[in-house]
């Protein structure tokens, strides 16, 4: 049995290459993953190394909010005083007070350069440091800078000529006094675009406040430990400051990256789940054919003694060849994936990760092999199953197999999608994310189940459509006489586009929710606001231009914010200090929940409802406020706010917190114009006030809305993207069908050639039967898709999803996409079709 097993197997190169393509591609992904992770992990991890290999000891202040903001060095500043402790401690080398923070370059087209990730970084230059001039000469003067060579390379700045630069305070211009790059010859360690002051302008504009530091670098003597100096420092200093070593800084930074690429390896497995599970699909379908192909075959092994225990064992032979051939070549396309994906993120940095060499954890080959022979065997164990039931006595018949009963499947169907609606709704309810991958899974496979049911009368009218010729009316019986096979098939195009479906209606529900919100409660006319601050966090500007704007001709009324991350009793928060409650409350149309709506005092504040509820807070309530800077400081609740879309879960405190926040600048200004006074007219009086800092636009209120919903955009774009590949699999799935079929069918196709089909008609008879199985497909997951989406955006009401929105337009080109998906797909099977000898086909067995 098993040689005659493996040469079956071999006999049929096609039939092998077709069932195992599906599961190479879900392999290449799964561990493609690994390794991708895997080789950035490393050289995160050798880069840190290298940032602080200068660094023994590191003095910071112990942030009071979390860690891990986008600028550390602004939660917290040292003085000329904790310099002098650190160097008056024994055993200390060379101290150095370092000054980091944020510094914006603006490029020659008048917008701030970008980077994929990487901060913005503005540093006062230290001599004896890592930075190795190349070019010129340090900075001298306080208009001076000297620019990292990724940064000259990437704003095209040279030695002698200026660059406009974006700190805490509005846009400036200095003088390129030199480049400098890194040992090894880097331009950038990591990416980052780095300009250096000198000390006095880069203590005023990073961290606006002379002489202070954000961090203090300390040389440990001979012969002295790094453990011991730390904490001999650490000692000298008290609690309320955090000393490391270098290699802890590194070992910090790189788990950071690591939780980071962990949670981004999770997408990739989770896409490559998908992946596999439309495999499974595909898998299944192709056992189911080949075994109804091979029907005279395995009767006659059955006719010859064989048992049925040793037919099973045949079918499921021939699926650990093909998952462990198909693991193989996943594997290897993994790797090559792998290191691909590592090259071009390194390559996004400009180049500046340098990757410790490509290698394959034990992780990526367990899981390829594990995946690729489990999943192979466990889709063709109902074929399997089918082809032990053979009689010997269809030795005897041809080889097609009548079809059986749908009274199982369909009733297997109901009861899984009844379950998979009980657990979604339950996942959508409690925020379960297990039980709603758990519900997404069991409803696919319970739509499959019940999909041979319509198939038949659905399929028969789609291809009504397509069946003005003869070609197209066989075409169309023929994708309709098979409904299991029709079923599968089609279900495997459908999990694809009902994922992408699904994602869309919640993305345009989210955004037509917040357009509705913006034009119901927000009764400002012009907001300004930063487009984005990058990894520096949001774009901010000067408490005065508020004062500016109030003073406006056309301006009625106007307010701003601070905006920071705060701790309510220890719990993290979002607090907004702002400037004119009352202001706010008019343009917001906020109304009192609990207590009287009213300006907030000093050591008072207000929150929503919800907010409310969950910190068990009501007005009266005492609490303890943590802010970035400062000490925690008690507050008690004014007055509980109704439910707002437009202010959720957000902690609003008098003006006077700001002081104490990561940043004492504004983040945003709304603005309502006098009665009859044109918005765009006092729009464009308010513009010039802002034109020393590109990052601040001013739009209103329908742009803006159009602004931030247009964020979903690119999230629906990346989905979709990775979503691609789930639907390029069920392509491979719609080829593989009509490719066995032909070769299932090549009798029949011969007499019809015999009697006078022409080859164009046997090929236009294929791609009809494609477009109308991938159309098919297409309906179900559209329906099916739909109703996900549906279903989410109505359990998530109470997250601020107040509208349904239908994106009819997507809707539509993913169903042309499918009818398209049908006529590529058909290309390959209709020329083997079109190309079969007659005479031979007709003496097919």
């Amino acid at each position: 049995m098993l040689k005659a097993t493996l040469k079956s197997v071999l006999s049929r190169k096609l039939r092998l290459v077709l069932s195992g393509l599906a599961v190479v591609l879900g392999v290449m992904f799964v561990s493609g993953s690994f390794v991708l992770t895997d080789t950035l992990d490393r050289s995160f991890k050798s880069l840190f190394t290298t940032i602080y290999s200068d660094v023994d000891v590191q003095v910071a202040v112990k942030p009071k909010v979390g860690s891990g903001e986008p600028d550390q060095a602004l939660a917290g500043t040292l003085t000329g005083d904790d310099l002098a402790k650190v160097k008056s401690v024994a055993g200390v080398g060379r101290v150095v007070g370092d000054v980091v923070g944020s510094a914006r370059p603006v490029g020659e087209n008048g917008k701030v350069i970008t980077t994929s990730g990487a901060p913005r970084l503005g540093t006062a230059w230290r001599d004896g440091g890592q930075e190795q001039l190349r070019e010129g000469r340090a900075p001298q003067r306080d208009d001076e800078v000297a620019v990292s060579a990724y940064l000259a390379k990437t704003g095209g700045f040279s030695v002698g000529e200026q660059i406009s630069l974006i700190t805490l305070e509005p846009k400036k211009t200095f003088t390129v006094s030199g480049v400098f790059g890194y040992p090894g010859g880097r331009d950038s360690l990591g990416g980052e675009l780095t300009t250096a002051f000198t000390e006095a302008a880069a203590q005023r504009l990073l961290l606006g406040q002379p002489g202070a530091f954000s961090s203090i670098t300390a040389a440990a003597a001979p012969g002295v430990a790094e453990d011991v100096l730390r904490q001999r420092v650490q000692d000298k200093l008290g609690d309320a400051y955090q000393v490391k070593t270098g290699e802890q800084l590194s070992k910090d930074s790189a788990d950071q990256i690591g939780e980071g690429l962990s949670f981004f390896n999770y997408i990739l497995l989770g896409f490559a789940g998908i992946a596999l599970f439309v495999g499974i699909f595909i898998i299944l379908n192709t056992f189911s054919i080949i075994v109804a192909q091979r029907t005279r075959e395995l009767a006659l092994l059955r006719a010859m003694g064989a048992s049925r225990r040793q037919m099973v064992g045949t079918v499921v032979l021939e699926a650990v060849v093909i998952g462990l051939i198909a693991s193989v070549v996943g594997l290897g396309a993994g790797i090559g994936v792998g290191a691909l994906l590592a090259n071009i993120f390194s390559t996004l940095g400009g180049g500046s990760l340098r990757l410790e060499g490509i290698s394959v954890p034990p992780s990526a080959v367990i899981s390829a092999f594990a995946v690729g022979i489990v999943v192979t065997v466990l889709a063709a164990v109902l074929p399997a199953l089918r082809a032990s039931r053979i009689p010997p006595v269809a030795a005897m018949r041809e080889a097609a197999t009548p079809d059986r009963p749908l009274t199982r499947p369909t009733i297997a169907g109901a009861a899984l999608t009844t379950a998979a609606a009980g657990l979604l709704w339950y996942g959508f309810a409690e925020g379960a994310l297990w039980f709603i991958m758990s519900g997404l899974l069991v409803s696919f496979v319970g739509v499959a189940l019940l999909t041979p049911l319509i198939s038949r009368p659905v399929v028969s009218v789609i291809g009504k459509l397509l069946s003005w010729s003869m070609p197209g009316t066989l075409g169309r019986r023929n994708s309709a006489r098979n409904p299991r096979r029709t079923a599968i098939t089609a279900a495997a195009l459908m999990v694809g586009i009902a994922l992408i479906t699904g994602v869309s209606v919640v993305l345009t529900s989210a955004t037509t929710s917040i357009t509705k919100v913006a034009e119901g409660q927000v009764k400002s006319d012009l907001i300004v606001a930063g487009e984005g601050g990058g990894p520096e966090g949001n774009a901010t500007f000067q408490p005065a231009r508020l004062e500016e704007v109030a003073r406006t001709p056309g301006v009625d009324t106007s307010f701003g914010w601070y905006a920071d991350r705060i701790l309510v009793d220890g719990k993290p928060q979002f607090g907004i200090a702002v400037t004119d409650v009352p202001v706010m409350q008019k343009q917001f149309g906020l109304s009192a929940k609990e207590g009287a709506f009213t300006a907030l005092a000093e050591g008072t504040l207000a929150l929503d409802e919800e907010s409310a509820k969950t910190l068990n807070l009501k007005p009266g309530s005492t609490v303890s406020v943590q802010t970035t800077k400062g000490e925690a400081r008690s507050y008690t609740v004014g007055f509980v706010y109704a439910k707002n879309n437009v202010l959720v879960n957000a902690i609003v405190l008098p003006v006077g917190a700001a002081k104490q926040f990561r940043l004492e600048q504004l983040e945003t200004v709304f603005v309502q114009v006098e009665p009859g006074v044109s918005v765009q007219d006092v729009q464009k009086r308010v513009e010039p006030l802002f034109a020393d800092n590109p990052e601040i636009t001013v739009q209103d209120r329908s742009a803006f809305v159009k602004q931030q919903a247009s964020q979903l955009d690119t999230v629906l774009l990346m989905i979709q993207i990775l979503l691609a590949l789930a639907i390029l699999i069920a392509v491979l799935g719609v080829i593989n069908t009509l490719a066995l079929s032909v070769i299932e069918r090549t009798r029949e196709l011969g007499l019809l050639r015999a009697i006078g089909m022409r080859r164009a008609q046997v090929m236009r008879m294929i791609t009809v039967e494609s477009v109308v199985i991938s159309v098919f497909g297409a309906l179900l997951g559209l329906g099916v898709g739909t109703a996900l989406g549906i279903g989410a955006v109505r359990a998530l009401k109470d997250e601020g999803f107040t509208d349904l929105g239908i994106p009819w337009a997507q809707l539509g080109s993913y169903l042309l996409i499918a009818a398209l998906i049908g006529v590529v797909a058909a290309i390959l099977p209709a020329i083997r079709a079109a190309r079969l000898n007659v005479l031979q086909a007709i003496s097919y067995e």
